[in-house]
């Protein structure tokens, strides 16, 4: 995986009465390293649409959790030409950190709305946003490896958020 691109899976502990879940602990040092997290945002995704493609060149990490549905996160690193997929779904609980110099971006698949929750270590300014962004379907993005894998059908070519991994 891009360097800084990691994946926590988190626990659900169950009895009788439902669940607990924690979704952050400040004592996660082996994950969070020196990040602080500074806002919380919900969105709802519907499935099929496409958010992306977007970075954060201020230092900006963001870390995503996907409380409901299934999403697929790209992250994208254009001097090294890799990308990363993280499948990330409600009945599998983890966190993906994403460092925000990274191309970054998500689809929601499957039948049922995305419910996400994702963690920011700035706060976001509306008169000076650490965002810059490019459309979904920029065929500037041509990925030289995909999940650490030159041979991919999909290397090489403009990235297709729709074209499914083994086709």
């Amino acid at each position: 995986m891009l360097k800084g691109l990691t994946v926590k899976p988190i626990r659900r502990l169950f009895d009788e009465r439902g669940f607990f879940t924690e979704l952050m602990r400040v004592d996660w040092k082996d994950f969070f390293g020196e990040d602080t997290v500074v806002q919380v945002n919900h969105s709802v995704t519907y499935p099929g649409v496409i958010r992306a493609w977007h970075r954060h060149l201020r230092g900006q990490v963001d870390y995503f959790l996907c409380l409901k549905g299934a999403m697929k996160i790209c992250v994208y690193d254009e001097k090294s030409g890799e990308l990363d997929e993280v499948f990330s779904s409600g009945q599998d609980l983890q966190v993906v950190r994403v460092p925000g110099q990274y191309w970054h971006g998500f689809k929601a698949f499957g039948n049922e709305p995305v419910m996400l929750v994702y963690f920011t270590t700035r706060l976001y300014d509306r008169a000076d946003p650490d965002e810059e962004r490019k459309d979904w379907d920029d065929v500037s993005v041509v990925p030289e490896c995909i999940n650490g894998k030159k041979n991919d059908p999909r290397a090489g070519k403009p990235w297709d958020w729709n074209r499914l991994p083994n086709m």
